[in-house]
């Protein structure tokens, strides 16, 4: 890791936070509500269909920067997800409704749990004078799920995909939120759960990629220069050990 490291960027969802339960046990348990019949098999088989779904969709990324016309755009493109799933495991006839539910269900920060050390971490991190930062493919209902988890004052900057025009791996993405802090990919980090967005995305982009590996990725190998920790409570050390390193 290359010195003086100045910002440390988090990924959102999985890294800082999780789903209260899953995903596809809410779709399953609102679904229900509005007229899908449920099997034993139903749980199972909307996971995999979002997971599907979730792969095979374009970058959620627009041209729009009307706040309002960008969050129209974001509902779209998360309404062709969702319909995704349920024609690969059951259409019903009130799913408009359904959508509509779901889609503000995850806007809620009670559909959402913090991991146990998020806060003290990020708040040792900004004590010992880290600029903090987010680089996330979520949409806009970032914000008001970060406030709700009470962690958006701990944060100087939030950069999106549906905001940025750019979604990880893309370089892009990571140059726009490093202009937002006047840094050098050198003087940056950036920590996420995942191999292809956060670590082969930040590290083609020139950042320090660091893993937060909870157990699933173990033997995934990474790109070199490359880190990798399996809870946010070990980043401090880790980046006091490395600060010396060059």
């Amino acid at each position: 890791m290359k010195t003086p490291i100045h910002v440390i960027f988090f990924d959102a969802a999985e890294t800082l936070f999780h789903v209260n339960g899953s995903v596809a046990d809410i779709y399953l348990t609102y679904a229900v509500q509005h007229g899908f019949r449920q099997t034993p098999d139903s749980q199972a088989s909307i996971a995999q269909a979002f997971q599907r779904a979730f792969r095979d969709a374009t970058p959620l990324v627009f041209a729009e920067t009307d706040p309002i016309k960008l969050k129209r755009c974001e509902r779209l493109w998360w309404f062709d997800v969702v319909h995704n799933v349920f024609y690969r495991v059951g259409m019903f006839e009130r799913f408009d409704e359904f959508f509509e539910q779901v889609f503000q269900v995850f806007e809620d920060p009670r559909s959402w749990a913090l991991f146990p050390e998020t806060h003290a971490v990020l708040t040792k991190l900004r004590k010992e004078g880290f600029e903090l930062g987010i680089v996330s493919n979520f949409d806009s209902r970032l914000f008001p799920v970060i406030r709700g988890l009470g962690i958006d004052r701990l944060f100087d900057t939030v950069t999106i995909s549906s905001m940025a025009r750019s979604a990880k791996p893309a370089s892009k993405i990571f140059e726009v939120a490093l202009e937002k802090h006047a840094a050098d990919p050198g003087e940056a980090v950036h920590v996420g759960d995942s191999v292809r967005d956060d670590v082969e995305g930040a590290t083609k982009a020139g950042l320090t990629a660091i893993l937060l590996d909870r157990g699933s990725r173990a033997s995934n190998t990474l790109p070199a220069g490359a880190l990798r920790i399996t809870t946010l409570s070990e980043l401090p050390l880790l980046l006091h050990r490395s600060t010396e390193v060059e």
